[in-house]
């Protein structure tokens, strides 16, 4: 009896583990619709390959992004 509690517990916390980890992907699809980037992925990438270089702040960089998201320079949004 002790056996199956503790398996419908384990069970429980991976369901809610799981539903926690798709709101976390639905948040990042959000933002990246309305900012069309993740400024936290922006500052993993520039850790990693150009540590020399500063990033750009928030601010600038969600600037940057509606810029090249909404310019007509392309002729297209995407």
């Amino acid at each position: 009896m002790l056996k199956q509690a503790a398996e419908a517990a384990q069970a429980a916390l991976s369901a809610a583990s799981d539903v926690l980890q798709a709101g976390r992907y639905m948040a990042r699809g959000v933002r990246q619709q309305l900012i069309g980037a993740d400024y936290g992925a922006y500052l993993a990438h520039m850790g990693r390959t150009h540590p020399d270089q500063p990033p750009l702040s928030y601010e600038a960089f969600f600037r940057e992004r509606q810029e090249a998201r909404y310019s007509s320079r392309t002729g297209r949004c995407c």
